[in-house]
């Protein structure tokens, strides 16, 4: 009994060392790492660049007075409706002292002009009356009087023009109205009543009135990245989607890429215009800020698989085909149009072939760079 107690003891230790190094070895041991697959679907697959930017209208008119003073009354509100002709609003004359002088030092020589030829005539009658003129000599005193009158007309005209910018019996063809140039809507009144305006004249551009436009005629205004507008050409398809109407998308066509580029926030950007197609019963607000999606190609109905699938040897893609129960061979592919998420295949898969995925490759749905090293860029296209 006494031989049999220590045996035990040695057996137990050494069981339990043994237990001891089976259980951190099976812990240490790598789990194997199950194997996901997929197959090539048939898709459309859509190659674009995005530019940013804003809705506005095609023609904003801005309306000027023709004259300087206060802004005595507005007759328009944004949002009104207005006809060529329209009034906007009413200016209040603010005379120059140096302009008034002159207009009443004008009409003053004027009357002593008209009163004396009006003297001269009476004297010129007394003497045809008498038989001492002939009667040719008093028709040119009575013309002389005529053009005294027109005189003193026209500089208290001239007068009143000064004081109120118009004659009396002035129609809406005065400047003291302001009148719209075209017909649309009136978008923005950026002045007040009582505030000074300017009128419009070589040297100044004079105050702004209001601001009138077809809302009719929109078009996309953005910018482009110099590295995408090599790719885009006028007639392009877009596809525009405003901010402010997350559920609407607006089709376009583009019209206009500018010839040169402007520096903004550090990098070259080209402008582009794009006419808007209305939708019935969507209003369409000008600055709404859009995105534009440039359809560069398209391709309906092809085979493709995500680029995620994707591996590269010196630059050449291939994919994992399943050949048997666990078993995958190397495939080259020869791939087509590509959105950075799926690429066309042209050669090398089919519909039904079971393709593995690479440990780098996530879940379907995810996206994903393409596996390996060597690859072109996501979202060029491949042929």
């Amino acid at each position: 009994m006494k031989r049999i107690l220590p045996l035990l003891i040695v057996l137990a230790c050494i069981g339990g060392a043994a237990a001891t190094m089976w259980f951190l070895w099976s812990k240490s041991k790598k789990k194997p790492v199950p194997v996901r697959t997929e197959h090539a679907e048939i898709t459309d697959i859509v190659q674009k660049t995005v530019a940013t930017g804003a809705i506005v209208p095609r023609e904003e008119v801005e309306i000027k007075p023709r004259v300087s003073g206060v802004l005595q009354e507005l007759f328009v509100e944004a949002g009104a409706q207005v006809k060529a002709g329209d009034r906007i609003a009413r200016i209040q004359i603010v005379p120059d002292a140096a302009s008034l002088q002159r207009a009443e030092s004008g009409v003053q020589a004027a009357k002593i002009a008209h009163d004396n030829a009006r003297r001269e005539l009476e004297r010129a009658q007394g003497l045809y009356s008498q038989g001492v003129i002939a009667e040719a000599e008093l028709a040119r005193y009575k013309t002389d009087l005529a053009l005294r009158q027109q005189e003193l007309a026209s500089a208290g005209q001239g007068l009143q023009i000064v004081k109120e910018g118009q004659t009396r019996g002035g129609t809406k063809l005065s400047n003291v109205i302001v009148t719209s140039t075209v017909a649309g809507m009136v978008i923005d009144v950026p002045v007040k009543v009582g505030f000074s305006v300017i009128e419009s004249n070589t040297f100044n551009p004079g105050t702004t009135i209001a601001v009138v436009a077809d809302m009719s005629d929109m078009i996309f205004l953005g910018q482009v990245d110099e590295s995408e507008v090599g790719k885009i050409k006028v007639g392009m398809p877009l596809s525009i989607k405003i901010g402010a109407l997350e559920q609407e998308i607006f089709e376009g066509k583009l019209e206009h890429i500018a010839p040169k580029g402007k520096e903004i926030e550090g990098a070259i950007q080209f402008e582009i215009k794009a006419a808007v197609t209305p939708k019935p019963g969507v209003f369409v607000r000008a600055g709404y800020s859009a995105n534009a999606d440039v359809v560069l190609d398209k391709r309906t109905g092809v085979l493709a698989i995500r680029e995620a699938l994707l591996q590269f040897d010196k630059g050449k893609p291939f994919v994992e085909v399943q050949t048997g129960p666990g078993q995958y061979a190397r495939r080259d592919v020869k791939l087509g149009l590509s959105d950075g998420i799926h690429a066309e295949v042209l050669e090398g898969v089919t519909k039904d072939d079971v393709i593995k995925q690479p440990q780098n490759a996530g879940p379907p749905g995810m996206g994903g760079g393409p596996g390996g090293r060597g690859g072109p860029p996501r979202g060029g296209a491949r042929r």
